[in-house]
Formats: structure tokens, C-alpha cells, sequence
């Protein structure tokens, strides 16, 4: 069985920058990637990243490219088309499958950058409508909903901000919305109530998405319990997002968000187990820019264990704390 000191789980921001620095430190590393690719969620990002300092991206994917290219020029060590089938934390082992091959894998440390993925109404009809391919990006596709009616579901800065790109783009929004108060932008929020073609529908609930071929309709029950329907031609579904820890919640403490529970190093419950990025309760609010940093993090502190430098001078801040 191959050891490996640092194994990654995860090829988005975090799990890249934490490579990098593995690399950078001289520690043994390898990333695991279930994708084809690397980036994670950065190329369902459609419009500017203009909030990380020393690098202006026109959309995710080209912070993608250049992402993979720095990942690349460093030397680090990963595998692509790998999915992680267990893991054994009391025996410091993985299974994984690459194709048809499956192996295990020994690590001293765990690092977890799995990131999220997005939430979903879990109502019928969603999953058939995602299967048929209807996921839209109101940056890119907003032009294609001319005249067209859609829906769209969420009440913060990134529904508020999609509903206003679809109105500019001449669609009618239906702006839908669980709770009666907006958790986005204040600017956003003034827009939508001032626009014309978006209408706001507060304190209600998609209950079903129907349609074959593609959406047609979707039912709604508001905090009275009226039920009713509006047929629409699209739906934009931007209620946030869902943790993907699904595979380490038996190993680690895991809040009632499903967000892993990490101290400030990036420690878990388990000291042989760290996390990073969008799957980790620290810090507070997530970004590219502080996913890499806990990633230098997280790195630089697993290199002075692997070594044996300093490390009770650094103790007091390693230790977890639910």
C-alpha cells in the first residue's frame, strides 16, 4: 500500500493552494479530483472576479486556467477521474477507484476541500429538470429569455442580482422568495422592487416543477396556505449552498449545516483529519481569496508536524475545539 503524508481531497481553490504550498514546503502530497479537471466551481462563475487582489479575471473560468497553470508550473503531484469510495480514519487509509482500478492509499494527514455544491428545493420535478440539462446562469444565458417568463428562487445577493440581469435582458421575473425580508445587498434590493418586469412574491415556497420536455409550470404555497400556480419557462434556483462533507460525517464533527467543525489551524475532530475552503465552519465568510489562505494554513502548520519543528510552541493553537 503507497503512503502519502498529506493527501487532498478536492481540486477546487483550496485544495489547489493547498498543493502548492505542500509542494513549496517540500511535503509528500497528493490531490485527489473527481472532476476532469481542476477549479472546482470556478467555471460556473459567468461574470467578473474583480475581489482577488493581483489577479482580474473576465469570468471562472479564466481564474480556472490560470489557477491550473500556476498548479501545474509548481510540480504539483494529482489525479483526476478519482472518486473517493471510503475512508478509514482509524487505520489512516482511503479506497479509491480511477476508471477501473481500484487502490488504497496511506496518509499521515487528511486534508478535506470538497467545497459545496448548490442547494436544491428537493421538490418533484427539480431533479428531472436539472437531468434535462435546464441550469441556467443569468449572465450568460439571460439574453436567451427575451420576452420569456421565468422564476427566480432565493432571496440573496446572487438570486436578487440574477433577477435584475434577466429584467434588463427583457424576460418577466417572478422574484420568489420563503421569507418575508431579503438577506441581500441593500442596492439590489432597492433595483428589484423599482423594476417594472420584476414581480416579488415573499413568504412562499416552490412546492413542484412541472414539465416533459422542458419546464412549463411550477406550484407555490405561501405562509397562509394558498396553494397556487404560475406557468413559467425557466427556473433560476439560488438558495444557497450545501456543504459536500456527505462522506466524512461518521469521522468528524459536523455542524447541523452539514459545515465540518474546525478550530482556527483547520483542525477537526479528528487530529489526523483537516479542512478547508467552503466545507469548513472557519472562517466565518467564505472567498477564494480565504480558502487559500487557510490552505497556506493548514500546509505550513502540517509541514512543522511532519518534521517535528516547533511543534509545542504551536500546540495551544492545534488544539480543537468544538
Amino acid at each position: 500500500m503507497k503512503h502519502i503524508d498529506v493527501i487532498i481531497i478536492g481540486g477546487g481553490p483550496a485544495g489547489m493552494s493547498a498543493a502548492i504550498w505542500c509542494k513549496r514546503l517540500g511535503v509528500d502530497h497528493l490531490l485527489l479530483e473527481k472532476e476532469e479537471k481542476l477549479g472546482g466551481q470556478l467555471t460556473q462563475i459567468h461574470n467578473e472576479i474583480i475581489d482577488y487582489p493581483g489577479l482580474y479575471a473576465k469570468n471562472g473560468k479564466v481564474m480556472q486556467q490560470e489557477f491550473a497553470a500556476y498548479f501545474h508550473n509548481a510540480g504539483c503531484l494529482y489525479r483526476l477521474h478519482t472518486k473517493i469510495l471510503s475512508i478509514d480514519a482509524s487505520s489512516k487509509t482511503l479506497k479509491i477507484q480511477q476508471e477501473n482500478k481500484i487502490e488504497k492509499l496511506h496518509f499521515h494527514y487528511l486534508v478535506l476541500a470538497m467545497g459545496s455544491g448548490p442547494k436544491l428545493l428537493e421538490v418533484p420535478g427539480e431533479r428531472e429538470m436539472i437531468a434535462r440539462g435546464e441550469v441556467y446562469s443569468a449572465t450568460a444565458d439571460r439574453y436567451r429569455f427575451k420576452n420569456k417568463v421565468v422564476a427566480v428562487v432565493g432571496g440573496g445577493d446572487r438570486a436578487l442580482e440574477g433577477a435584475i440581469l434577466l429584467a434588463d435582458a427583457d424576460a418577466a421575473v417572478y422574484l420568489i422568495h420563503r421569507s418575508e425580508n431579503f438577506k441581500a445587498r441593500s442596492q439590489y434590493v432597492d433595483i428589484v422592487t423599482k423594476k417594472e418586469n420584476i414581480k416579488i412574491i415573499t413568504n412562499t415556497r416552490v412546492t413542484s416543477i412541472h414539465g416533459e420536455q422542458c419546464v412549463t409550470s411550477i406550484d407555490l404555497l405561501n405562509n397562509k396556505e394558498k396553494a397556487f400556480s404560475l406557468k413559467v419557462d425557466a427556473v433560476f434556483l439560488r438558495i444557497g449552498s450545501k456543504p459536500n462533507s456527505e462522506l466524512v460525517k461518521s469521522l468528524v464533527k459536523v455542524a447541523e449545516n452539514e459545515l465540518i467543525v474546525t478550530d482556527r489551524i483547520g483542525q477537526t475532530s479528528n487530529s489526523a483529519i483537516y479542512a478547508i475552503g467552503d466545507i469548513c465552519t472557519n472562517p466565518l465568510f467564505s472567498s477564494i481569496a480565504s480558502s487559500n489562505g487557510q490552505a497556506a494554513i493548514v500546509a505550513k502548520y502540517l509541514s512543522l508536524l511532519l518534521t517535528n519543528e516547533q511543534t509545542s510552541k504551536h500546540k495551544f493553537i492545534s488544539k480543537f475545539k468544538p
